[in-house]
Order: C-alpha cells, then structure tokens, then sequence
C-alpha cells in the first residue's frame, strides 16, 4: 500500500464562500516580519553571521566571524524601518500582524511596546530566525515549544499564531501537535484558509505568500524599485478584488520586512498600493487572528470518511460493491498511490477505474457478466443488488407496462446472444426513452465497440455510486 500525502486538490472548482465580514469582497493581511536581533550572528551562538534576506549582492554567511556590514542592515530594520512602517500602518488605522522572532523581540522592548500599543496581533516566528531543514526532530520540536516560552515571556501573552519561514518537512506538523495555535502560516498553497488534520488535531491552516512579498527586493528574480512592487501588489488585488465582486471573495497575504521595504524608495510603492486599496469599497484589512476566528466560526471543520485513510478491509467494506459483483477491483484500488485526491467521489473513481482498466480482458468480461439484465428476470424477482435496485427504478423500469416488458426482454435476449454480456447504461443518466434509443442503436454494434462502450458504462455506474457513497456521513 502507497500513500501519498500531499493534498493537490483543495477547494477544487467550488471554493466556499468566504463570507467576509459586512460583505467584503477581500481580506487583507499585512503581515510585518519582526526578525532584528533573532537571526544568525555570532553574538546569539551561531555558527556563522546571516546570508538571507538583506541587501548586499551575493552574500553568505561567514563562518566563524560577525559581519559587520550585514548585522548594520538587520540594525537599520529595528532603529528605522520598523518605526516608518509604524508610523505609515498607525496613521492610516491599519491592523497589522507581527511574525516576531521570540529572541528578536526579547531585544528589542520598545519596538515590541509599540507593536502592543498599536493593538497588532504578535504571531510566533520561531525562536531563531534560521534554517530548520537539517534539525532533527526532537530538536525542533524542542525549539518550538521554547519559542512558545520566551514569547509568552517577552510579550506577556502566549502567540495564537505560527510561522517559521524557514521550515522543515516536520514543522507544520509538530506546531499543530502543540495544540497552542489558532493558525499556522508555514504553506503558500490557496488563496484561502483550510484546515489540516493531524491525528486528534484539526489545525487551521492561513496559507502565506512567497510573492507578494518584499522578500524580492533581496532575490532574484525580484524587484529593483517600488514601483514594481506596487505594481504587483496592485494586479493582485486587482484580480482577487474582481474574483470577488464575482461571489468568490479571497484572502490577499502580503509580506513585509523592516529592513527591506522599511527603505525610503521602497517603502513609496507600498504607500501607494495602499492608496489604491483604500480608495476601493468592500476590503477588509484583518489580522491573521481576525481572519482565523472568522473562518473557524463560518467554515468549521468537519471530519470525514477518508477512503485513502481506510486499512484494506474498511475500504473493500465501503467500496467493494461500487464495482457490480467485483470487490476485487476496489481490493486493487487500494493498493495504488491513494491521498487526498482520492477522497472524493471523482478522485475514488479514477483510481478504481484504473484497477478495473489494468485488468485482463477476461476480468472485465466477469464484471460485465455481473451486471443484471435491464428490467430483467432478477429485477422482477427482486433478486438485484442495492445499488442495481435504486438506478432501474431512477429511469422508472421497475414501473414497466406489459408491453415493455416485453420489449426489454426481447432487446435483453438479442443482446447477450450477439455480444455475451448484458446491456449495460448508466440508468441515473437517462431516461426510459434514452436508454430504449442507445438499446436500440448499440445493438447493432460489433461486440469490440460494445466491449469497450459496456466497460465505459460500468466505470460511469461506479462513478455515480461513489457520489452517492462519499456524499453520506459514513460509508
């Protein structure tokens, strides 16, 4: 058995509605990455100085040695940066949220009591501002929880939110297993919150940005001046402004650092986007934690059935009978690479019709030859499957005159003495009319154009069952 975890799916063609407050048409989330003080440098018992994230062309650490010219631009973020984007956010009543680094804001109190003043939500950013790719995971963990601590220390209150940038493949799930957060920020994968299941935990997801991020002014390809950025910024809240005048309100993350746009001519094509916004009716500027409690309230989780989930005797319990007669074929389903695209009604069917699909002929043929005849001796005996009994009487053949009965007996014989099996449609997609039509035309065909039309159909059948199977509380 193969699993495979990542979710590729989403929301699919028919995201929820948002539901924003007052009807907003978008959600704004400026998010100020608070980092001054917590990132690699000698002085905090680091290896090696900071390489990431600054404005000085090429730069990597420094083993063994501070670098003087980096640490000064980590300076400028917390002595003018952070103070200009305070003044800029407070004086046009913006809500903000800090990812603050638990050690940058233990150096940095002032800053930190103005971030409180302003009511800005302080989220967790991690201990240190460094790479956790390489840790192992009890160290990460380790990390976590002692980010956790010095927050809740430093700030007075314990961060509802998590983000640390620089992640391993464990960290979004050791945050939720601390059980200590609304919402986590560590994926970049929808224009909407969603929610992720980790054992008992039923963790928030608040997917951040990578791109509409100043980010950029350091890497490349990036922006060179504000202007690109605000132009940026400005085509996507754009198009999500339109998606939601649309009815398909979305959630705009931008991502904001002190040393970066916090630069005079950085900072002028932000200022401008935010003319742009606010100069527009329907946009609800929110901290992460507004936008959180929004969607916990509005959109709830609900657990459900999970067919990629299910060992192999619950999953042939739930879906052996989707293929007529056959649970080998779901046996087989359920030995592909099975995930989260596979837990809906359209994903569960692609994988079982591949079963059905890479099966020989002759197995094909036996799941043909398990259909019933169409209003045929076992309908009248009432002898047929669940599934076989509800489909006849949705075209109403269980409701037959004489005459067609008649009819569909003799069309019933003709059929299976020319091709071998029985005429197989999928019922819930005709009418009783429809389906004496295609009777009547497919009879003619050759038994291989019949073979593959048959197989065709049955993989329809199941298709429709599973809808009805996945659309129930339970299997």
């Amino acid at each position: 058995m193969q699993r495979y975890p990542r979710n590729l799916t989403g929301y699919g063609a028919t995201p929820p509605d948002a539901a924003w407050p007052g009807g907003a048409k978008i959600a704004i989330s400026l998010v100020l990455n608070y980092e001054e003080g917590g990132e690699n440098c000698l002085l905090h018992g680091d290896a090696a100085s900071e390489g990431f994230l600054s404005d000085i062309p090429g730069a990597a650490p420094w083993p063994g040695q501070r670098h003087w010219n980096m640490e000064s631009i980590y300076d400028y973020g917390a002595r003018a940066g952070f103070w200009r984007l305070h003044r800029l956010f407070t004086s046009r009543g913006l809500p903000v949220t800090i990812y603050g680094v638990a050690t940058a804001l233990a150096r940095n109190p002032e800053q930190l009591a103005a971030m409180k003043a302003a009511d800005w939500e302080i989220a967790s950013h991690g201990l240190k501002w460094v790479e956790h790719r390489d840790m192992p995971e009890d160290q990460e963990r380790s990390a976590i929880e002692e980010a956790i601590r010095l927050h809740t220390e430093v700030v007075g209150s314990p961060p509802c939110g998590w983000y640390t940038g620089r992640c391993s493949v464990n960290t979004v799930r050791l945050a939720a297993e601390t059980g200590q957060f609304d919402w986590i920020s560590d994926t970049y994968d929808d224009d909407l919150p969603h929610w992720m299941e980790f054992g008992p935990r039923d963790q928030l997801i608040l997917p951040y940005t990578l791109e509409a991020n100043d980010m950029r002014f350091a890497t490349a390809p990036g922006w060179v001046t504000g202007s690109d950025f605000e132009t940026y910024l400005k085509d996507a809240f754009d198009v999500l402004y339109a998606e939601g005048d649309a009815g398909a309100p979305k959630m705009l993350s931008i991502g904001l650092h002190c040393r970066l746009i916090g630069r005079p001519g950085k900072i002028a094509g932000l200022m401008r986007f935010l003319d742009h916004v606010q100069a527009h009716q329907g946009v609800w500027f929110a901290r992460r934690i507004d936008i959180a409690q929004h969607w916990a309230a509005t959109h709830p989780h609900h657990r459900r059935t999970r067919p990629s989930t299910l060992d192999r005797a619950g999953f042939i319990a739930c879906f052996g009978g989707v293929y007529e007669h056959s649970p080998w074929v779901a046996e087989r389903a359920h030995a592909l690479e099975l995930g989260p695209a596979h837990d809906s009604a359209t994903g569960l069917a692609n994988a079982m019709a591949r079963a059905f699909r890479a099966a020989s002929a002759d197995e094909r043929l036996a799941v043909l030859r398990a259909h019933p005849d169409l209003a045929g001796k076992l309908a009248a005996a009432k002898r047929l499957t669940p599934d076989s009994t509800h489909e006849q009487a949705s075209a109403g053949l269980n409701a037959l005159t004489d005459t067609e009965r008649a009819t569909f007996e003799k069309l019933n014989a003709t059929y299976v003495e020319k091709h071998g099996f029985p005429f197989i449609i999928a019922v819930r997609d005709n009418t009783k009319a429809s389906i004496l039509a295609a009777f009547n035309a497919r009879i003619e065909h050759d038994t291989a154009t019949e073979f593959i039309t048959a197989c065709q159909q049955v993989e329809r059948i199941a298709e429709l069952r599973l809808h009805t199977i996945l659309g129930a509380s339970s299997c």
